[in-house]
């Protein structure tokens, strides 16, 4: 069986802080062992600059440099056949793959590379510059969407091999008709986090308000840092919000998904978010803001409504659930376009075209 190296530089895939970043990097081993590989975790080593540190950069690079030579001397005698990398970008280039398949004359892959020309000549600037290092020597690039594909083609090497891949995972058996219910069950799956994810929370209680149409209740999954500041947003909707610990497990996250009428998540700057994806699995609609990662992964049956528009958002919600064909539909487009076993297929054509 061929054997893969298989690296994450953001975040490992034995991680123990729950993700979308760590979900799809273990969605990507058990694709590539769905098409006859056999993929070993290559190494540990977390690189990630949040903070545009050079300190920690430096420290990043010495800590690559000595898993390197632990590498070099661990495969001399027997190399992987293909090196496989998932997610690099400035925050978290990948500073091992590419020496490695030079060293060891192996094809290399990236899913998921990002380009971020801006963060040139800033706090940056080196992990930006060995990002598209790595990204310059990979001989297939998997864009995941449109927004990183259109980087990629636009500083792409002569030869180098581009390919949609849209994100993916294992859609499950067929989701249990929903129940009827007099109450619109909306559900929210997120973690608590400052920036991005705070300021999709914001968007979300403003939207709430002036839902009075319909009885409705909302279950927020999820927890982390800005717990009391979520809290405080919604304590105004009083018991017609509940809120419960984040839950790792996808398959334990189904039920919720498949008792909900919507999930509802504007997705500020989301890469693509999973929780669409998992939703859409179970039979349930989503309602998003219009951002390139939610779009790339939302059925035109779900809702995707302009940034900031709390108004367009709560008439997605009441348009797109109660509707039996768009729980069908949703789950149809998972099952042809983002399913583990088109995503296991593809890459073993993919792949096989390397070696």
């Amino acid at each position: 069986m061929t054997r893969i190296a298989f690296y994450a530089p953001l975040k490992p895939p034995d991680h123990p802080t729950p993700s979308g970043d760590r979900r799809m990097g273990r969605l990507f081993i058990d694709a590539l062992k769905k098409a006859g590989y056999n993929p070993e975790i290559a190494s540990t080593l977390r690189v990630r600059d949040g903070l545009g540190d050079r300190a920690i950069q430096a420290t990043a690079i010495e800590n690559a440099g000595r898993e390197i030579e632990r590498l070099t001397n661990q495969w001399r005698a027997d190399p992987p056949s293909i090196w496989f990398t998932y997610h690099c970008y400035y925050k978290a280039p990948d500073l091992i793959g590419p020496t490695l398949a030079d060293r060891f004359a192996i094809p290399y892959v990236i899913a998921e590379a990002s380009r971020a020309r801006k963060r040139r000549g800033g706090p940056w600037d080196g992990f930006a510059r060995r990002a598209d290092t790595a990204i310059d020597r990979a001989d297939l690039l998997l864009a995941m969407t449109a927004h990183d594909r259109f980087a990629l083609d636009r500083d792409a090497k002569d030869g180098q091999h581009i390919v949609d891949f849209p994100p993916f995972l294992d859609p499950g058996p067929d989701p249990v008709p929903k129940r009827p219910s007099a109450t619109l069950r909306l559900l929210t799956v997120a973690m608590m986090r400052g920036a991005d994810k705070l300021a999709s929370y914001r968007a979300l209680a403003e939207a709430l308000h002036g839902l009075d149409t319909v009885d409705w209740r909302l279950t927020i999954i999820g927890d982390g840092p800005e717990r009391a500041a979520v809290d405080a947003l919604f304590r105004p909707y009083g018991d017609r919000v509940s809120f419960g610990e984040m839950i790792a497990d996808a398959s334990a996250l189904r039920p919720y998904y498949e008792t909900a009428d919507a999930l509802v998540w504007p997705g500020v700057n989301e890469a693509y978010g999973m929780i669409y994806l998992e939703a859409q699995a179970a039979g349930t609609p989503v309602i998003a803001e219009d951002w390139p990662g939610p779009r790339s992964v939302i059925a035109p049956a779900s809702a995707i409504v302009p940034q900031g528009d709390a108004e367009a958002f709560r008439s997605a919600i009441l348009r797109v659930t109660n509707d039996a064909q768009i729980c069908h539909a949703v789950r149809r487009y998972v099952l042809d376009g983002h399913s583990l076993d088109a995503a296991s297929m593809r890459l073993g054509d993919l792949l096989g075209d390397l070696r």
